[in-house]
């Protein structure tokens, strides 16, 4: 007869070992969902945060840019590969495309348009000006878009599956990841490291003696605007092949965006880089471990920096910086 005794040691070490791959798996996966989450994040985060520096303004129509993004990726991807029109992987720069389409008419638009008439008034003003836009806006997708989802996952299959620890994720989303490198590293570059960058410093550190110093502010301005805007679309563009394109995605993303630059100190590029890690972190975790947390885990993280460090990670009192 076999004697159960003789078994019990094995069958532990197998249930610790099984345990312990578990928990590994269970942390690559947060650790890696978390990466993904926070590389479209960031270049959202970023391009809000670019405005604040600049026009101190926060703006609320930022998460209904990121929808025009993602609908005019969508609508793009959509027609390229719908009509067979060329090599796939050309529809990236279609999406590139839209999102500097977005940037270049809604940019302009906004801020010569509507912004500068309300530069000198009170800053609650401004935030109730951008909210308006945003309502505008939201309205708008569904005018020119409709109430259906959208789709574009084309562009979502053709770079194949990448395994980690035996999980298997697709590999657009490393991708996406390299992207949200390149753009951080080129924002920081542009600005540190070139004239206009320079320029766009002066402004934020004192308009007013820039202005003195011949600096074209109001140009300064629209510049920065139109690049905030562009970074929205690109997130919002490249974010399109991963989601289901519909009314209503802008929400989520403003209130993950402030919650970003909140956390990494209003007008921090720095910031912005790793708040974005540590809400897509939080958000990870919360959906491996407790998934009706996501949304509430995310300003617990934003509320204990805020008890700890009020003005943010990477933001000083005395002076603004990007």
């Amino acid at each position: 007869m076999h004697d159960p005794e003789k078994w019990k040691p094995i069958f532990r070490k197998d249930q610790a070992l099984y345990v312990q791959r578990t928990s590994v798996k269970l942390a690559a996966a947060i650790l890696i969902d978390g990466v993904i989450d926070a590389s479209w994040l960031f270049i959202v985060a970023v391009g809000l945060t670019l405005v604040f520096g600049v026009l101190n303004i926060l703006n609320f129509a930022h998460g209904s840019l990121f929808s025009v993004g993602a609908y005019a990726a969508a609508s793009a991807v959509g027609w390229y590969y719908g009509g067979d029109l060329g090599p796939p992987f050309l529809g990236y720069l279609l999406m590139l495309g839209a999102a500097v389409a977005v940037a270049l008419i809604l940019g302009p638009l906004l801020e010569r348009g509507v912004l500068r008439f309300f530069y000198r008034r009170d800053e609650v003003v401004l935030v109730l000006v951008t909210y308006a836009l945003f309502l505008i806006l939201e309205d708008a997708t569904k005018l020119i878009w409709g109430a259906e989802s959208y789709y574009a996952s084309e562009p979502y299959a053709l770079l194949g599956n990448v395994s980690f620890f035996g999980l298997s994720y697709v590999g657009y989303d490393f991708a996406l990841i390299g992207l949200a490198v390149v753009t951080g590293l080129l924002l920081w570059f542009s600005l540190n490291r070139t004239i206009t960058g320079k320029i766009v410093l002066a402004v934020i550190h004192d308009r007013e003696i820039s202005r003195a110093m011949g600096v074209n502010v109001t140009r300064v301005f629209a510049f920065a605007f139109t690049l905030g805007i562009f970074l929205a679309a690109l997130g919002g563009a490249f974010t399109a092949p991963k989601i289901s394109v519909q009314p209503g995605i802008g929400v989520t993303v403003i209130l993950l965006s402030f919650a970003v630059v909140v956390i990494g100190g209003l007008g921090s590029v720095e910031g912005a880089a790793i708040a974005a890690l540590f809400v897509g972190f939080a958000r990870a975790a919360a959906i491996h471990l407790v998934p009706w947390a996501e949304l509430f885990i995310v300003y617990l993280v934003m509320a204990l920096v805020l008890a700890f460090r009020p003005e943010g990670l990477f933001r000083r009192m005395s002076a603004r910086k990007i």
